[in-house]
């Protein structure tokens, strides 16, 4: 069975892309992230969606990244907004992908893994640069220049399998291989319990997302 890093941050498409790599017939290794943000309520999720597809090994890797400002998912002084916008909004955290990443990649080549599924999405999404696909290709190049077993001949794919995808497909196939959503978080502002604010972009997709695919949307709401 062939080993696979899957970065899971607790939220419908991270859990999505697990089931997904799951249903492939990887070996899963989750990774999450504590990098202090708003709240850990999705780091909370991320354990029982590990759990819930008795993955190999799940980690929780914390980097403190409260000290980058201008954020609002890691400055509690900011507001995560409530309406949208044409321009890339404060609920970007600079080079979070990068760095999910770039663990990841250290930990697949420790565990000799070659595979590497991280949820990015190009088209529902806030517009964050690092979710596009032109930043996924250059990241494999350097992926498979900066490690030893690439050098070696081993090269490491990453996997984006829902880059091109609506949210509503995305639920849909999620549905499919047994994700239950209900355990997700996906707010940007969710209080400690997992209940979503309802009114930030994340929310708005994510209603959306369950409304046009005619399913219920288990979320808790405050």
């Amino acid at each position: 069975m062939s080993k696979a890093v899957v970065l899971l941050s607790g939220g419908l498409d991270s859990a999505t892309t697990l089931a997904i790599a799951k249903n492939e017939g990887y070996e899963i290794y989750a990774l999450s992230l504590n990098y202090h943000q708003r709240h850990i309520a999705e780091l909370k999720a991320a354990k029982k969606i590990a759990m819930q597809f008795k993955v190999k090994d799940h980690k929780t890797v914390e980097m403190d990244l409260s000290w980058i400002l201008t954020s609002a998912l890691t400055n509690l002084n900011l507001k995560v907004p409530t309406q949208l916008s044409s321009h890339i909004p404060i609920t970007y955290v600079p080079a979070r992908n990068t760095l999910m990443l770039t663990l990841a990649l250290g930990w697949a080549e420790v565990i000799s893994a070659h595979d590497i599924f991280i949820g990015v999405n190009a088209l529902d999404y806030s517009g964050y640069p690092d979710c596009r696909p032109e930043y996924i290709e250059q990241f494999q190049k350097m992926a498979n220049l900066a490690t030893k077993s690439a050098v070696e001949g081993q090269t490491i794919k990453l996997h984006t399998p829902l880059i091109d995808l609506s949210k509503e497909a995305i639920i849909l196939q999620g549905v499919k291989l047994g994700v239950d959503y209900s355990l997700t978080v996906s707010c940007y502002q969710a209080d400690q319990n997992g209940y979503a604010c309802g009114v930030c972009d994340s929310c708005r997709l994510r209603q959306n997302g369950f409304k046009v695919a005619g399913i219920d949307d288990p979320t808790p709401y405050r």
